[in-house]
């Protein structure tokens, strides 16, 4: 199965060099392609991809307000934010708006296509690289996630799965890892959101960077 893309990014060499990348591969194709976040929600609506790869910095309106929009406007895609190291306030700014990807701009092939397959089945892809950019902007913009003050420990195999959230796998490829069911590792996942008083896994993963976890 073919997944369709959108591509949105206001630097047109960037944008043309990740549409280079992805016609690389047989399992992606770019169905449509903007510069700038205020036609993301035209693009969706005319041509229903499966995944937008949103760059973070564009004029006008940026890629956390892009993606805020789109679930706003009724468009359930899921959104992986295209950023680069000094960026963490604004991926911070993209998680709250929902997006379910973050990946830096130099992503090689391999990990781009799985990012986009891992977000199109409901999956967060956080790119281990980012992490530590990621806890610097909590560091100074901590206490804004919904999520419990004081959340009940972690047991070492919960550990171990949120430590593989953290660097993007899926609950399969977890459920590979550690050698578990992917019925087994799902309910671990349920049990890390309750813990930690989060709706989803990319705050779980979050919450645990905040914590010193992973």
């Amino acid at each position: 199965m073919t997944l369709c893309v959108a591509l949105i990014d206001d630097q047109t060499l960037v944008r043309k060099g990740i549409r280079g990348l992805l016609e690389l591969s047989e399992k992606v194709e770019v169905v449509a392609e903007a510069d700038d976040g205020d036609q993301a929600i035209e693009l969706v609506a005319q041509h229903g991809p499966d995944v937008v790869l949103m760059d973070m910095r564009m004029p006008r309106m940026n890629g956390a307000e892009a993606t805020a929009a789109l679930a706003a406007a009724g468009h359930d895609v899921p959104v992986i934010i295209l950023t680069t190291f000094d960026d963490h306030e604004h991926v911070l700014e993209g998680i709250k708006a929902g997006a379910k990807g973050y990946l830096l701009k130099d992503v090689s092939l391999e990990n781009l296509i799985r990012a986009i397959e891992s977000v199109a089945a409901g999956e967060t892809m956080i790119q281990p690289a980012i992490t530590e950019a990621l806890l610097k902007g909590l560091s100074r913009q901590g206490g804004e996630f919904e999520s419990a003050d004081m959340p009940e420990p972690l047991t070492p195999k919960e550990t171990e799965v949120i430590r593989l959230m953290a660097g993007g796998y899926s609950n399969r490829e977890i459920s590979e890892a550690l050698h578990k069911s992917e019925g087994t590792i799902k309910n671990h996942v349920s049990n890390i959101l309750a813990k930690f008083g989060v709706r989803d896994r990319t705050r779980a993963v979050l919450k645990a960077i905040e914590m010193g976890a992973i």
